[in-house]
């Protein structure tokens, strides 16, 4: 009974998590504006309707353990990206101001990325077909931003909204010295 209580809690939750990525993402420009309208309740239906019936269509071929596995190639690799990430900005910018600090600093990120390398491995071992298939979605949304979503942003980059900040502090310290 337990269980079947985490099912559905863990059911909605995901629900939960891919209309608001879906609905923030459409938001930003980087999927079609039109899923991210929202009913006279400020529901965002659309971004919880067309989600739905793609998972639906997807479990209908039985391929659900395929789909598992490429959401753990999807989530480590998302990790080892994160942790690369976190050893060039500290690399690369030592002395920008970080409101936290990362215990162990480079070297617990490095051992992450480390660990989600061989993570990555793994997962190619248990099904090359979910490695495969997951780094081809990859490619196709790295096309379809380049010729689609690029041209269509709706916000700017943080570089930009930096510089963009950067020029109205030295308008406002001009004006007012």
């Amino acid at each position: 009974m337990l269980g079947l209580a985490g099912l559905i809690a863990s059911f909605f939750s995901i629900v939960y998590g891919y209309s608001r990525l879906v609905f923030a993402l459409s938001r930003a420009g980087y999927l079609p504006k039109s899923l991210s309208l929202t009913s006279k309740n400020k529901v965002p239906s659309r971004a919880l309707i067309f989600p739905g019936i793609f998972g639906f269509a997807v479990s209908l071929t039985g391929e659900g353990d395929l789909i598992l596995a490429m959401a753990v190639v999807g989530a480590t690799v998302s990790y080892a990206l994160m942790s690369l990430s976190h050893i060039l900005l500290r690399v690369k910018q030592p002395d920008l101001e970080r409101p936290y600090r990362t215990p162990g600093g480079v070297v617990t990120s490095g051992i992450s990325l480390i660990l989600s390398l061989v993570a990555l491995t793994g997962v190619y071992a248990f099904d090359p077909s979910a490695f495969y298939m997951t780094f081809g979605l990859f490619v196709i949304g790295g096309v379809y931003y380049g010729l689609y979503s690029r041209n269509n942003l709706v916000a700017s980059s943080a570089e930009e909204e930096f510089a963009m900040l950067s020029v109205a502090e030295q308008e406002l310290n001009t004006d007012v010295g």
